[in-house]
């Protein structure tokens, strides 16, 4: 078995929506690979005390919090600025989303709407202009855009989120074809995994919703971070514009 506890040593990792699921769990992993690691939430004081849980599962861990609003461009700048002064941008893992938009689309919000998109597609891409400008377009790294399999087949459910989900897969294959060979450009499509976030869309019940899995479980955010961690390791050097399913084979079934 490779050892990967030292497979990102010397790299400089930004997670965007770190506080607590899936964010939280990718930034632990980035660390335990050897990464330093700088997290982005909202909220000060939930977003230190992720901070606090990674360095107490990491023993030596490198973490610095940068808590903001995703949508703001000074706080995409002062957070890629504190990756930038662990040694350079290495890593950029695109995680913040929301999903304020449920049900039928002919009644749905539009600034609402407008919400999800700017927040899920739009800050993304203002992130990694500003890794860009801050020194990985000469240096080189990976991005990985956290996704949905909703982005990849209809709901009906989540349609806003899931349209807003395709279009950031769309701007992953277009970031890795102009950012190429320097720069590689991924996307992860998770399944439900078990997180706040998901809560929703579990409301009849986890074990009913795992029926629809050939894995029969739903995910974690443990799940989605390994496969975000291979992706930005050198293992995966030869692969970018790649979206990822990790969504223990759900369209696989065909259904959604």
């Amino acid at each position: 078995m490779t050892d990967t506890s030292a497979a990102l040593s010397g790299k400089s990792a930004l997670v965007t929506g770190a506080s607590r699921g899936i964010g939280l769990a990718i930034a632990t992993e980035l660390a335990a690979r050897g990464a330093a690691v700088v997290i982005t939430g909202r909220k000060p004081e939930p977003l230190e005390a992720a901070a606090e849980e990674i360095r107490a599962a990491v023993s030596g861990a490198t973490v610095a919090a940068v808590a903001g609003n995703t949508g703001d461009p000074a706080h995409r700048a002062e957070a890629v600025a504190a990756a930038v002064a662990h040694g350079g941008i290495d890593v950029l893992v695109n995680n913040t989303g929301i999903n304020p938009v449920y049900g039928d689309l002919m009644t749905a919000d539009l600034d609402a709407v407008r919400k999800t998109f700017d927040t899920n597609v739009v800050a993304a891409l203002g992130y990694i202009q500003e890794a860009h400008r801050a020194g990985m377009g000469e240096s080189g790294g990976a991005v990985v855009n956290i996704a949905s399999v909703a982005g990849l087949r209809s709901t009906g459910m989540i349609a806003a989120y899931g349209a807003s989900k395709a279009a950031l897969i769309r701007l992953t294959e277009e970031l890795a074809w102009q950012l190429g060979p320097t720069i590689r450009v991924n996307a992860v499509a998770p399944g439900i995994v078990k997180t706040r976030f998901a809560e929703a869309l579990v409301a009849a019940g986890e074990e009913k919703a795992a029926r629809a899995y050939p894995m029969g479980r739903l995910g974690t955010p443990e799940d989605i971070a390994a496969a975000v961690a291979f992706l930005v390791s050198d293992d995966a050097s030869w692969i970018t514009g790649e979206t990822l399913r990790v969504d223990g084979g759900l369209l696989a079934t065909g259904n959604m």
